[in-house]
């Protein structure tokens, strides 16, 4: 079980009432995820600009955004395909807004960066491919989207606790570093995921 379906399994009842007390005041999926798209830009220039602690609360009211657009979608029973591409469309965006914050703060050295991103991008088109030659997207891998979260979560925390470099490069940037390993693997597990899928 991955983190995003631990995840989606403790909070799922949560994040349902929560939706059906956001349409109250008129909010619809859509507009939620480009509120999402809007936290993360100010997360990433935070983060830019060294404002770590306002970089993690944009980047968790990016995330809360996120996972209530679709949940809204349910609760009013307007699912679409267009409401689906747009909210992957903005999840890219947003990661790079996010990355490129922390990347050109100076928390990690650029070719880190291009790894990380590179690695992101490709995960993402792997899990998108496999929907368009299986007709189901794919979410497996050590690396999703709501881990990347997470890790960066965990990095701004520890970066803002000890803000010091630790063997030559700040815990943030350690944070960028794994995720680019792990995105890496995780575009490799999509890949001969869908490979073998169409062997068969």
């Amino acid at each position: 079980m991955t983190l995003d379906e631990v995840i989606r399994a403790r909070t799922g009842d949560i994040i349902a009432r929560s939706a059906s007390f956001i349409v109250r005041f008129g909010i619809r999926a859509n507009m939620l995820t480009t509120i999402s798209l809007i936290f993360a830009f100010l997360s990433g220039v935070s983060l830019y600009a060294d404002m770590l602690w306002a970089g993690l609360v944009f980047l968790v009211l990016s995330g809360l955004s996120d996972a209530l657009d679709g949940a809204i979608a349910r609760h009013m029973q307007c699912e679409s395909k267009k409401g689906d591409f747009l909210d992957h469309v903005v999840d890219r965006y947003a990661d790079v807004f996010i990355l490129c914050g922390i990347i050109l703060g100076g928390y990690t050295p650029l070719w880190i960066g291009v790894v990380a991103i590179t690695g992101v991008l490709l995960t993402s088109y792997m899990g998108t491919q496999a929907q368009a030659v299986m007709f189901e997207r794919l979410y497996k891998g050590i690396m999703g989207r709501t881990d990347r979260l997470v890790v960066i979560i965990i990095g701004i925390l520890l970066n803002g606790i000890y803000p010091h470099p630790v063997m030559g490069m700040y815990i943030l940037g350690w944070t960028i570093g794994i995720i680019g390993i792990a995105s890496h693997i995780t575009a490799i597990q999509r890949f001969y995921i869908v490979w073998k899928t169409l062997e068969d």
